[in-house]
């Protein structure tokens, strides 16, 4: 399925970029804890926070995993984790600065931290504008584009070792966001616009409906 597949290319990528196979990953907003517990099952010893609470027992009950809540953040010591996930989580986050501050407090020298946020530079989002719903307000509270966010990395004392698209997202979103349009369901548009997205983005990665930003921290 493509869930499973998408499963397997994060676990790919932090497997790549930490030239390791296992260590301390710490998922933050883990959802239901399907990443986690793929990263569990690989050999990753895993700390995963969920601010919902019945997505915590769910994650008990499809997984047997433990979430705790995301507020245990605050608590973590210095130079603990080998990786930091983010999937799709710091867009809704209320403290922006504090969490990327504590997160590169808590991320070991040579660690990585994957960021990944939709694109609105992205074709899809200039195609459907204000019915893009990766806009998703108001539970969305911040909206990046690469330059944006590569602005507010380097204020935070982190290094952009690289930009990865999320090839799947721009299906998903115009799927979604042709039915915000119109009102209606239209498979075929939506999929064709995602694919048109995605072809445009072959040519420049960051135009990309979402972006992985796989980041570490700056040895100063």
């Amino acid at each position: 399925t493509v869930r499973r597949f998408t499963l397997k290319g994060k676990r790919n990528a932090i497997n790549r970029f930490t030239h390791r196979k296992s260590g301390m990953l710490l998922d933050l907003g883990a959802g239901t804890g399907a990443f986690a517990s793929v990263m569990q099952e690989s050999g990753w010893t895993v700390l995963a926070l969920e601010p919902d609470e019945q997505a915590r027992k769910k994650a008990a009950s499809l997984y047997a995993l433990r979430l705790e809540d995301s507020s245990r953040l605050f608590e973590l010591e210095e130079d603990k984790f080998d990786a930091i996930t983010l999937w799709h989580v710091i867009e809704h986050v209320h403290s922006l600065h504090q969490y990327l501050d504590q997160l590169r407090k808590i991320l070991k020298p040579g660690g990585i931290i994957f960021i990944a946020v939709p694109n609105y530079t992205s074709y899809d989002a200039a195609l459907y504008k204000e019915f893009w719903a990766a806009y998703d307000t108001p539970r969305h509270l911040y909206h990046f584009s690469p330059a944006a966010m590569q602005k507010l990395l380097q204020s935070k004392g982190l290094q952009l070792k690289a930009i990865k698209p999320m090839w799947f997202d721009s299906f998903y979103v115009s799927l979604l966001s042709e039915k915000d349009k119109s009102g209606r369901s239209n498979l075929v548009k939506g999929f064709l616009n995602g694919a048109i997205s995605n072809w445009k983005a072959l040519f420049n990665k960051q135009r990309a409906s979402s972006l992985i930003y796989i980041v570490s921290k700056n040895s100063s």
